[in-house]
């Protein structure tokens, strides 16, 4: 006898006996959430096609690039700022207290 034909005879005997129908073992419930399920997935379909739209409508927002403009293309800008002219950006004082932090003035 062949190896193949011993295979063939004893494969019958080592499957499981024939049960219930598949299938039969789900309960009277089965089936009964999917249209609950149906309206979840609906309302996360339209929550994420929300928040794409929002998204596009922020990101047409955002300037192409954040590099800084070179001097010589912004208009109006002649040099540096006058000292005289009382109307030219200054920059910001720095804190000169002589106090530790924290004492306050009373």
């Amino acid at each position: 006898m062949t190896p193949l034909a011993v295979w063939w005879t004893v494969l019958p005997l080592a499957a499981p006996p024939p049960g219930a129908p598949p299938g039969s073992e789900r309960g009277e419930e089965f089936g009964k959430t999917s249209p609950i399920a149906l309206v979840v997935i609906l309302l996360l379909g339209l929550a994420t096609a929300l928040l794409i739209r929002s998204m596009n409508k922020q990101l047409r927002k955002v300037p192409p690039s954040f590099d800084p403009e070179p001097p010589e293309s912004r208009e109006g800008d002649d040099g540096p700022p006058d000292p005289d002219d009382p109307v030219a950006p200054t920059a910001p004082r720095p804190d000169r207290t002589t106090d530790p932090p924290g004492t306050g003035s009373s």
